[in-house]
């Protein structure tokens, strides 16, 4: 466990003085996750997030001179979920952060798996493989996601736990003030939605309404779960998470690596824990 954090409910909790401490202490803790797990297993794969925080961490990476203590070139990188519209609308997850890290590091194309967005049209960007990269239908798009999870699975190894999704090694997450984490939101159906895998999701509290989004159960491959959440109006949702509110009633509650659950805040967001 790491100097100043502390346990609540089986979480490891660490908290900042403010926001731009949690994007820097995220990303100096991302980039020596992705070098560990190389020296491990010679490749590393990460779920991104989009939101506030997790783009701060994405500049932060950028921003780091340890950055390229990790082989780029040997990063698996998936999303969580995605907003459905267009290919480069700067509310997709992916256009974040390509802005933010992704197009300032030598990658390997087909090592990277955006989403579908609203824009039909496929790329091949693996041999003998075709990525969905835009479908007139988020259902479609969903059915896509999940099958590149099902051969990266196969690639990479799948999660004991989780049988026909990747082993992430690191899971990023944000949540919402009602307590929504990746596009998962309360009492919705894809909270319902207990098989791992993914889901297109319609009608969201908060636009835009149509959306694309792992299972609670399919985050939960990752070896390690990292949630990074800052301010006061997440406070309460983090609070009622940690004394027991159920995954249905406050979806972050359901966040959990298989190996590390890791929750990186800030003193407002931490409050009521």
């Amino acid at each position: 466990m790491s100097a100043g954090a502390r346990i609540v409910a089986g979480r490891e909790v660490v908290v900042h003085d403010d926001e731009e401490a949690v994007a820097t202490d995220g990303a100096a803790r991302l980039i020596a996750a992705l070098a560990a797990a190389q020296a491990a297993r010679g490749h590393a794969s990460v779920v991104l997030t989009g939101g506030g925080v997790g783009i701060a961490m994405l500049r932060a990476v950028a921003a780091s001179a340890d950055r390229d203590t990790v082989d780029w070139t040997r990063v698996e990188v998936f999303w969580g979920d995605e907003r459905f519209v267009p290919a480069g609308d700067a509310e997709r997850n992916d256009a974040q952060a390509r802005e933010a890290l992704l197009d300032a590091l030598p990658l390997d194309p087909a090592r990277v798996h955006p989403m579908a967005s609203s824009t039909p049209g496929h790329a091949a960007l693996e041999a003998g493989d075709l990525e969905l990269v835009g479908s007139a239908d988020p259902d479609q798009g969903a059915g896509a996601y999940a099958q590149i999870l099902t051969a990266a699975a196969a690639r990479l190894g799948e999660s004991r736990e989780v049988p026909g999704i990747p082993a992430f090694d690191v899971l990023l997450a944000g949540c919402g003030p009602e307590g929504h984490t990746l596009s998962v939101f309360p009492d919705s159906p894809a909270v319902h939605a207990t098989a791992p895998g993914v889901v297109a999701v319609r009608d969201c509290p908060k636009p835009p309404p149509t959306r694309i989004s792992l299972t609670l159960a399919a985050s939960r491959a990752a070896r390690e779960v990292w949630l990074a959440a800052a301010g006061s109006g997440k406070a309460e949702a983090l609070g009622r998470a940690a004394h027991g509110a159920s995954e249905v009633d406050i979806p972050l509650a359901g966040l959990a690596g298989t190996e590390r659950t890791l929750w990186l805040l800030d003193g407002a967001a931490a409050a009521q824990l």
